[in-house]
């Protein structure tokens, strides 16, 4: 019968924790624009937040926990006791970056942190040798998906939204579009839930099969409900630093801008979580948001407010591989 090493219980809680702060800093991206519009109160979308992500990430399958899992360092490559240090060096650099991030108000891709965590620790411990091209294609992919297509799909939508709309008066336009970010929101923070709430399944489960728990790839149960649970407390707990620099920071949002650019940014995740890519929600709904806000003019976007965003998104991955490198050396001294 399996007993779970001292280690893999410190490695899991690292790995916990990690997705803790995934909730607060990723996810209130998907309810920032209901509360700017001022369609939803703040307590009651991080309420709506921290359910639908945890169903997100429960109902959707585990194809994008699968490419973190085995896709981005080699599995085999880290027997021999590297392994674990490896998994928990990732998970705290990102918590640490994640963290710092947080209490800035500024939301970083904790998607493209962890993929650098991974890389880094990886590195450190085994050599280049263990970076699989093939999950990184998917990185990459995600990488231009989520900003090509956020932008121009919320653009899109705001502009068929316009010309269908031409003839309705405003005060009507606002209290039709004011029911539908509700929906809008709740199908953000579902995809949210599918794509970033798996990225810590799949490392949980690399922990699992380092240290000898199971020999396949299959998501437990368990792994899914404390994963998706972990990730909602973060959001319900501190997740209004970020959703504020989201709403309010980037421009000015009425209900059919925040529809728009919800509709659009959740469309893009599930045909990334559909096909397995980690995608950076982050990117996604800023460059929506962007996107609805180039719809009106460019000046109506605050592109210093973006600058900072994307200067941190920039930072993020050096940082974070840096960071578990570092991390990684000291675990594995520790374990």
């Amino acid at each position: 019968m399996y007993e779970p090493s001292w280690q893999f219980i410190i490695v899991c809680a690292l790995v916990l924790a990690a997705e803790f702060v995934n909730g607060m800093n990723d996810a209130p991206n998907a309810i920032a624009t209901v509360v700017s519009t001022r369609v939803l109160r703040p307590w009651h979308a991080l309420a709506m937040a921290s359910v639908l992500n945890v169903l997100g990430a429960v109902l959707t399958g585990t194809a994008v926990a699968l490419t973190i899992g085995k896709g981005i360092v080699m599995p085999e490559a880290l027997e021999g006791g590297i392994g674990l240090p490896v998994v928990g060096a990732a998970a705290l650099g990102i918590a640490v970056w994640g963290a710092l991030a947080t209490l800035r108000g500024l939301p970083i891709s904790i998607s493209h942190g962890l993929v650098a965590g991974l890389a880094g620790a990886g590195v450190a411990m085994a050599g280049t040798h263990v970076l699989l091209w093939s999950g990184w294609q998917k990185v990459l992919i995600g990488l231009g998906f989520s900003t090509v297509v956020g932008f121009s799909l919320a653009l899109l939508f705001m502009v068929g939204i316009y010309w269908a709309l031409q003839r309705m008066w405003p005060h009507v336009v606002r209290a039709l579009f004011g029911r539908l970010q509700i929906l809008s929101a709740a199908f953000m923070a579902f995809s949210h839930g599918s794509n970033d709430g798996q990225k810590f399944m799949g490392m949980l489960t690399l922990a699992l099969v380092l240290d000898g728990a199971q020999s396949n790839w299959d998501i437990p149960l368990w792994v899914i409900l404390l994963c998706g649970g972990v990730m909602g407390l973060g959001t319900a707990v501190g997740g209004w630093r970020v959703m504020r620099t989201m709403g309010f920071g980037l421009t000015k949002l009425e209900p059919v801008q925040g529809f728009a650019a919800e509709t659009a940014a959740a469309s893009a995740i599930q045909i990334a979580s559909h096909f397995g890519v980690p995608l950076s929600t982050t990117h996604t709904i800023n460059t929506a948001i962007m996107g609805v806000g180039a719809s009106r003019r460019l000046s109506a976007v605050r592109w210093g407010v973006g600058g900072h965003i994307v200067g941190t998104w920039i930072v993020t991955f050096p940082a974070c591989f840096a960071l578990a490198a570092v991390f990684a050396l000291i675990l594995h001294w520790l374990f």
